[in-house]
C-alpha cells in the first residue's frame, strides 16, 4: 500500500496517549546533596515507590533521563488485569513453579487489581478508567485448552472471574473469524495510561517526593551504609536505592540489565471511526489480546472513536513508521471491515521481559529493584512498586511472593537483544505453522 492509503494527513510518531496528556518537558532543577531514598526511573513503578513511601512520611527523590512518564509508562495499551496477566496468555504457567507459590502468586496478583482500583480512587486520579473486562482470543484450537487452564486457576481464586466461549459465540465478544474462541476475563479494564502516569507523578509530588527529570544516572556505589549515586547532575547520597527502570534500563545497572530483555512494542491509532463502527468491531468495548507468538493487543479508544491496536512488530528497534505499516496491514486482515481506514498515530515503547516471563521484586546488594513488567505493566509495576517501598521501610506483613523469585540471566547476554531478529523469525514461523497467515 502506498503511504496515502495507510497515512491519514498529519501522521505522527508520537503516542495517541499524548494529545490529552504529553509527559511535562524534564526542567534542570538543583539535586539535592542527599536524599533518603533515591528511585532510579520514572514510571510506573518508580512513581508507585516514591508514593507509598511519601505516605510513609519518606521523601523520595525521583530520577529519569529523559521526561517523568516519557517511556512505556505512558504509551502502552492502558489494559490491565491481576492474575490474568500473569506469564503470557498462552503459555501453562502452573509448568515448573511450585503450586503453593503459584497460589501465593495468583492470590496476590488478584490483590493488586483491587489495590490499584482504590489508589485511582483515594488518589482522584481522572485516567478514564474502567471496569470493562478482558477478551483473550485463541488463535488455534491448542492455545483454546491452554486458556481452559488458565480459567481454571482464576476461578479458584475468583469463582466465577474468567469463562471459556466457544468458538460459536466469537460474534459476541468480535466482529472477525479469525479465532477459535477465547477467554473472558471479568476482572480486567482500561485506562488512559498517559493520564494514569501524571496522576500517578502528581500524587507522588503531593506526598513530598522531588521529580527530576532529564538528568541521567552514571553509577551506583557503595559508602558504608549509603550509596552514593553518580548522575550528569552530580552526585546523591541515599540511604536507599530503587532501580525501577524496566524496557530502558542502562549501563549504569549492570547487573539489572542482564537480567531484563528490552522489547520494542508498536502501536497504532486509526483516524475516528464513530462509536457505531466501533461497537460492530468490538461489541463489549472491552480489551483484548490473542495468543500468538507474535501478539496482538487492542481496544476502542477511551472516548469510542477510534480503534488503538498494539503488537510486536518486530520484536526489536525499528522505525516506528515500518511498524505502523505492520500493524495497519495486521488490523486489516483481522477486520477486513476497515478497508480504506487510515491511522493518525503510530509509535513504539520498550517493554521488559524477564527470562521466566514473571514479574519481579527484590533487593540485590543493597538496591531495591521491581523489573520485569512483561507487556503487562500497570497494575503489576504499580504494584511492585509500593512493595519495594514497603520492603525500604521494612516489610509487610507477609513477603510478597514475587520476592521468592530468583531473577536470572543467561551466560554472555549483557543486556543487548541480539537475538531478538533470531526469536522474531521463529516466533513468526510458529504462527505460520499454526495457521495463523496475514
Amino acid at each position: 500500500m502506498s503511504d496515502e492509503t495507510v497515512f491519514a494527513p498529519g501522521f505522527t510518531t508520537t503516542p495517541w496517549w499524548w494529545e490529552a496528556a504529553p509527559p511535562p518537558p524534564p526542567v534542570p532543577v538543583p539535586l539535592p546533596d542527599a536524599a533518603e531514598a533515591l528511585v532510579i526511573g520514572g514510571g510506573i513503578a518508580g512513581l508507585s515507590c516514591a508514593l507509598e513511601l511519601g505516605r510513609a512520611g519518606v521523601k523520595a527523590l525521583v530520577l529519569d533521563r529523559k521526561a517523568i512518564g516519557w517511556g512505556a509508562s505512558s504509551r502502552n495499551g492502558g489494559a490491565l488485569s491481576g492474575a490474568g496477566s500473569l506469564g503470557r496468555a498462552k503459555s501453562d504457567i502452573t509448568k515448573g513453579l511450585d503450586a503453593s507459590l503459584l497460589a501465593e502468586m495468583v492470590e496476590e496478583a488478584e490483590a493488586s487489581f483491587d489495590a490499584l482500583d482504590a489508589l485511582i480512587a483515594r488518589e482522584g486520579i481522572d485516567c478514564a478508567w474502567r471496569r470493562c473486562g478482558r477478551f483473550v482470543a485463541a488463535h488455534t484450537e491448542g492455545a483454546v485448552a491452554t486458556l481452559a487452564k488458565r480459567a481454571d486457576l482464576l476461578n479458584r481464586t475468583e469463582p466465577g472471574s474468567a469463562e471459556l466461549l466457544p468458538r460459536a459465540r466469537l460474534a459476541e465478544e468480535l466482529a472477525t473469524p479469525h479465532y477459535h474462541g477465547g477467554l473472558v476475563i471479568a476482572r480486567a479494564g482500561g485506562l488512559h495510561p498517559a493520564r494514569y502516569t501524571q496522576g500517578l507523578a502528581a500524587a507522588a509530588a503531593r506526598h513530598g517526593a522531588m521529580l527530576a527529570g532529564g538528568g541521567e544516572v552514571q553509577g551506583i556505589a557503595r559508602d558504608g551504609g549509603r550509596f552514593i549515586v553518580a548522575t550528569s547532575a552530580g552526585a546523591v547520597r541515599a540511604r536507599h536505592v530503587m532501580v525501577a527502570t524496566n524496557g530502558y534500563t542502562g549501563r549504569a545497572t549492570p547487573w539489572h540489565r542482564r537480567r531484563v530483555i528490552p522489547v520494542a512494542s508498536y502501536m497504532i491509532a486509526t483516524e475516528p471511526l464513530g462509536p457505531e463502527r466501533v461497537q460492530a468491531l468490538l461489541p463489549k468495548a472491552r480489551v483484548y489480546g490473542d495468543t500468538k507468538k507474535i501478539l496482538y493487543y487492542f481496544r476502542p479508544s477511551p472516548d469510542g472513536e477510534r480503534i488503538l491496536f498494539g503488537g510486536r512488530a518486530t520484536l526489536s528497534d525499528t522505525d516506528p513508521r515500518i511498524g505502523a505499516r505492520w500493524l495497519h496491514r495486521h488490523l486489516l486482515h483481522l477486520f477486513p471491515q476497515l478497508a480504506g481506514v487510515r491511522i493518525t498515530h503510530g509509535w513504539k515503547g520498550n517493554v521488559a521481559f524477564a527470562f521466566d516471563m514473571l514479574p519481579h521484586v527484590g533487593v540485590q546488594d543493597g538496591v531495591h529493584f521491581a523489573l520485569g513488567c512483561n507487556g503487562s505493566g500497570i497494575t503489576t509495576m504499580t504494584h511492585l512498586g509500593g512493595v519495594a517501598a514497603r520492603m525500604m521501610l521494612g516489610g509487610d506483613n507477609r513477603a510478597s511472593a514475587f520476592a521468592r523469585l530468583p531473577l536470572t540471566t543467561l551466560p554472555f547476554y549483557n543486556g543487548t537483544p541480539w537475538f531478538m531478529p533470531l526469536v522474531t523469525g521463529w516466533y513468526r514461523l510458529k504462527d505460520r505453522r499454526d495457521g495463523w497467515r496475514v
